[in-house]
């Protein structure tokens, strides 16, 4: 049985949501916990606060009834306002511990963490590419590791280890991913203080870029071309100043391009209601992070390496289990890390179910593809036979597939485009007295999420909100939305006046090869009884990416093992500092200060931070990670704040190292 625990920190005024399995042990200190009950695992939640003891309750399940005991604490269980020692909740009850106030609540649909086969596809763990099925893993593993011993402990000692025979390092700081957010929380450390022989990233690519540029060359985003992101929204750039129009700007004036320049200064001022919304080309962004990359050490701190678990050490410190196997040879080893920052970023691509099902019954993988996968065929071939094409998905990338197909067709006219919609969209979401514009059934929005997400009122907002208001405004502020682009709205016009441009609503019954050897869609049109067959030589899914827990082996076997809650929306709880509390590490042989796991990015979202898969979000992260760091007295982190702030901004604009 899972319930979810909707607790507040009366002092802080933080909300957290989280959603686990029934025992449930809560308390300050893990260790002091018992991992069963009744030979079942305990979910443990950490709460904070002197009157809170370090067992202080437990929830369990006995003869079909929710118990609550309090298990020896010094201030006892407030149960709707009355003390209690043990006694039976219902839905809806309200325990006080401490400065917390815990609601009960039932979970009739609870998010599980199944072995079943979903719509997706995976970045395989061998090349990090999309792994369209078309061929097997380059490498299949012949012995198993880590062992099954070290599989099943919940904390693992440093004798276990060395018995192995691997090699073992030790770390104070260690990223696991070694993408954009283990990059700008890296860069955050580096400037905090942190040398860069005390931090290492852990990932597959040794730019912390790749993948993400991967994937915006795959969805026809090239490097002339711009990001759906802001003017000082730079991970190469903490402060965010000088931005990226101001560096364009310059770069153009000094090319003697003096109305460029001064354009690009007035679009900043004047977005978005007398200019459209500045975003900067993509290929600025990344030259500007390998400038950054090459100053903070990078190359030092990355190390190629695929992480298989991570366990909890005696010592208060995390041992992670990593392969580093390439073609010719297999090695695996551990490394022990103080602090763990989980960046994985999205482990899998959206795939629609009907499609999917569609490439397993045909292996045909070049008719129906994901607008993030290599798909360049396409355009190759519709640029010389021409052609129709059906798009799936509304949102920013379908938007810039419809734009590149428009290109394709300045090249030979005879290309039409049939989208295919689920159901029409006849009005914008609205939030207070804001409301998003809709046209041709898209709806407008210059960013995934409006700018005051970042660190503005809304931002304030969804921290203090209730968990079934923290929802609500998850939804009205985000969903799906495409930037609104002049140019790219004026293509779309002109292709519903000239008809090669289509939109049909409908769901979609079968997928299936037609007898002339193209893709046939049966639909149930929108609000009719009646079927419609559509006709085409390629289908591109642009539905987006998912990053749920359980696309990722390692986020699964770490909430599978240590029973981590997860929040409503199926991803990581976490902390307003982005900790995972339930992960606190203290050693078992003394009180001291313990090891930390936080986490960061798209595998974070439904909690306080709305905007955590923008670069800006990372960056708040980061900072807000460091925060904490730095007032538990972590190694080599210092505040940055002031003249420290200062004098670290004047090393980035000079280029020299941090420290």
């Amino acid at each position: 049985m899972q319930i979810r625990l909707s607790w507040q920190n009366l002092e802080t005024g933080e909300w957290r949501t989280p959603v686990l399995n029934l025992p449930i042990a809560l308390g300050r200190v893990f260790e002091r916990m018992p991992s069963t009950v009744n030979g079942e695992k305990v979910s443990r939640i950490v709460l904070t606060g002197e009157k809170v003891s370090r067992f202080h309750g437990l929830i369990t399940r006995e003869q079909g009834n929710l118990m609550v005991t309090d298990t020896g604490s010094r201030n006892g269980i407030l149960v709707n306002g009355i003390i209690q020692t043990r006694c039976c909740i219902q839905e809806g009850d309200t325990l006080q511990i401490g400065e917390y106030n815990i609601t009960i609540s039932f979970i009739t649909r609870a998010f599980t963490v199944p072995n079943q086969k979903s719509s997706q596809i995976s970045f395989s763990s061998q090349t990090d590419l999309p792994d369209s099925g078309i061929s097997a893993p380059a490498i299949s593993p012949q012995e198993s590791f880590p062992p099954q011993s070290f599989l099943d402990s919940s904390q693992v000692s440093l004798t276990q280890l060395q018995a192995t025979g691997l090699p073992i390092e030790q770390i104070n700081y260690l990223t696991i991913g070694a993408g954009l957010g283990s990059f700008v929380w890296v860069d955050a450390l580096r400037i905090s203080g942190v040398k860069s022989d005390q931090i290492m990233a852990l990932g597959m690519e040794d730019q912390p870029y790749t993948r993400y540029q991967r994937l915006c060359l795959n969805s026809q985003i090239p490097t002339y071309e711009r990001l759906r992101s802001n003017s000082d929204s730079c991970p190469d750039n903490l402060w965010g100043w000088p931005s990226y129009a101001l560096r364009e700007s310059y770069t153009e004036w000094r090319q003697g391009k003096f109305f460029t320049a001064l354009n690009l200064l007035w679009q900043v001022f004047a977005e978005p209601t007398f200019s459209q919304t500045y975003t900067p080309r993509s290929g600025d962004v990344f030259e500007a992070i390998d400038r950054e990359a090459n100053r903070i050490g990078w190359s030092k701190i990355y190390r190629y390496g695929r992480v298989k678990n991570i366990r909890k050490t005696t010592d208060g410190r995390y041992v992670i289990a990593y392969s580093y196997s390439t073609e010719n040879r297999r090695d695996h080893g551990f490394i022990i890390a103080q602090y763990v920052h989980l960046a994985t970023g999205y482990p899998a691509i959206q795939f629609l179910p009907d499609l999917q099902t569609y490439r397993e019954q045909t292996q045909d993988f070049k008719s129906v593809v994901n607008a993030y996968e290599y798909h360049q065929h396409i355009y190759d071939h519709l640029e010389q036979s021409g052609g129709t094409v059906i798009i799936r998905g509304r949102g920013i990338v379908a938007s810039r597939i419809l734009q590149r197909l428009y290109e394709a067709r300045v090249k030979n006219s005879q290309i039409q485009i049939l989208h295919l919609m689920r159901s029409p969209k006849a009005q914008g979401n609205q939030f207070q007295k804001a409301k998003r514009t809709i046209e041709n059934h898209f709806e407008f929005q210059p960013f995934n999420w409006p700018k005051a997400c970042w660190g503005g009122d809304l931002r304030q907002q969804l921290e203090v909100a209730n968990p079934q208001e923290r929802l609500q405004l998850l939804e009205q502020w985000g969903g799906t939305t495409t930037a609104n682009r002049k140019d790219w709205r004026n293509i779309i016009n002109q292709g519903l006046r000239q008809g090669w441009y289509r939109i049909t609503f409908g769901t979609v019954e079968r997928v299936e090869p037609s007898p002339t050897g193209r893709t046939l869609t049966t639909i149930r049109e929108h609000g009719l009884n009646a079927h419609l067959q559509l006709e085409a030589d390629f289908i591109i899914d642009a539905t987006g990416l998912d990053a749920k827990v359980n696309t990722n082996p390692l986020l699964k076997d770490l909430v599978v093992h240590y029973n981590l809650p997860l929040n409503a929306l199926g991803r990581l709880s976490v902390a307003k500092d982005f900790e995972l509390v339930e992960l606190r590490n203290y050693p078992v042989e003394n009180n001291t200060l313990g090891g930390r796991i936080y986490a960061t990015g798209a595998i974070t979202l439904g909690g306080s931070y709305a905007a955590v898969d923008s670069f800006l979000g990372l960056q708040y992260a980061a900072l807000i990670s460091l925060e904490s760091l730095a007032s538990i007295s972590a190694p080599g982190v210092g505040k940055l704040k002031g003249w420290r702030s200062l004098l670290q901004w004047l090393k980035w604009v000079n280029n020299q190292p941090p420290n």
